[in-house]
């Protein structure tokens, strides 16, 4: 046989890998949507508007928190281990040194705030506890849990990183249905010691699988510090970006349209699960491409880019079709969802424009340029979208939205761009 038909072969072969590994890692994550989707529908209907506005209000606040635990270490672990194995056991002790004290600082100072603006119960020594361990459920142990996420992938185990995305949906939608439909729970203060006993659960059995990995080496990796330092600032003003809207919301609207925007937005973050399926598919595989050099990845984000778009079109159209269907699923009191459903789903298509080109940024290791256009979205995106909602709610939260997610994609590509251009200056040969 010929060198050029036995290439073709190959390629043959790698597509027919690539495509079944995505399959079964978009398998996972739709089932992990599915199941957080069911979680969130038992939750609306058992707790009703008001408490359901006050636990999804409690949850944009520690998915902001979240993302300052760990200081970004743990995409260092990912990227450097994708690269060279033997790093991971020192990159493994680098994220736990980092991630349990800022965990322990992060916890203790929303136990010391939010207690004032957040009343899950009436006593106030409850209402501290409460708020404590719905803390530490929702910022140290989820971030255990994605970290065993992340260290899978690093190794290229993609079963067992979408098995522990599903054991986690799975577990936290057996705590919903146990503990509304067969105990009864119908407030956040109830279910508080639900969702801490599925976190560990799950944390402590990620922890186990892990296992044959290795021990974790205890040093700090200085050269990541800084690296890590440029990915969870951006991360951070992202989230704070993504969950502006909701809080602002619960200041200037009412309880039904933030539960019934709240679970849009879910509905949203569900469907672009599928576009993560395939950024967490080919992340390592373009740090390894790009170790040299951004354009030596050139051809393989094009083909990303053109896949990550077909994935967003579907992934909107079938929410957009679909959406009549939630209110028999959430509830009739939620008036607004279908609405606000219809509208918002479409974002998810600028939303895939900008993240091909940051993820091939991130994974080149030109964390700098990734971070100038998620800190620089993030915090003109925040301004403007709380401005939005402060005076027109909640169409103006809408507007606001889809301006900021297109202004996103236009900067991020013309970063991306320009950074090829100083790879190859760099780097004149191509391969």
């Amino acid at each position: 046989m010929s060198i050029a038909p036995m290439k073709m072969r190959f390629q043959q072969l790698a597509s027919f890998k690539m495509a079944k590994t995505y399959v079964a890692s978009g398998g996972s994550l739709v089932l992990s949507a599915a199941a957080q989707l069911l979680t969130f529908a038992i939750l609306a209907r058992w707790f009703g508007v008001d408490q359901f506005s006050l636990f999804v209000t409690l949850m944009a606040v520690a998915n902001i928190a979240v993302h300052l635990c760990g200081l970004g270490a743990m995409e260092s672990l990912l990227r450097r281990t994708a690269q060279d194995p033997s790093m991971y056991p020192k990159l493994l002790g680098h994220n736990i040194l980092l991630t349990l004290p800022s965990a322990f600082a992060i916890i203790f100072v929303g136990s010391l705030v939010l207690p004032h603006y957040f009343k899950v119960s009436d006593d106030p020594i409850a209402n501290f506890f409460l708020i404590t361990l719905m803390m530490t459920t929702n910022i140290l142990l989820v971030r255990v849990i994605v970290l065993v996420e992340q260290i899978f992938i690093a190794h290229e185990k993609f079963a067992g990183a979408n098995a522990t995305v599903l054991s986690f949906a799975i577990v936290r939608t057996i705590a919903a249905v146990t503990a509304c439909i067969v105990f009864g729970v119908t407030t956040v203060a109830s279910f508080i010691f639900w969702q801490f006993a599925a976190h560990v659960i799950v944390a402590l059995g990620a922890i186990y699988a892990i296992r044959p990995y290795g021990r974790p080496v205890f040093s700090i990796v200085p050269e990541e510090v800084r690296q890590g330092l440029y990915f969870s600032i951006p991360f951070i003003l992202r989230a704070t970006r993504q969950n502006v809207d909701v809080m602002v919301l619960n200041i200037v609207s009412t309880a039904e349209i933030v539960a019934s925007y709240s679970v849009a937005r879910r509905i949203v973050e569900s469907s672009y699960l599928s576009i993560d399926a395939l950024n967490r598919l080919v992340y390592p595989g373009t740090a390894k491409v790009a170790v040299n050099g951004l354009h030596y990845a050139w051809g393989r984000v094009q083909k990303v880019f053109w896949i990550t778009i077909t994935i967003a079109f579907s992934a909107a159209l079938v929410v957009f079709l679909l959406a009549p269907l939630l209110p028999v699923i959430f509830g009739e009191g939620y008036t607004s969802l279908v609405d606000f459903t219809r509208v918002l789903c479409w974002v998810i298509i600028p939303m895939a424009v900008w993240v091909v080109a940051i993820e091939a940024l991130g994974a080149s290791g030109n964390q700098k340029y990734r971070a100038w256009i998620l800190g620089g979205g993030s915090i003109f995106g925040a301004i403007f979208i709380a401005l939005g909602t402060w005076f027109y709610p909640p169409t103006g939260t809408i507007v606001a939205y889809y301006n900021v997610e297109i202004l996103t994609a236009l900067v991020a590509w013309g970063i991306y761009f320009y950074v090829m251009k100083l790879s190859r200056t760099r780097s004149p040969e191509v391969s």
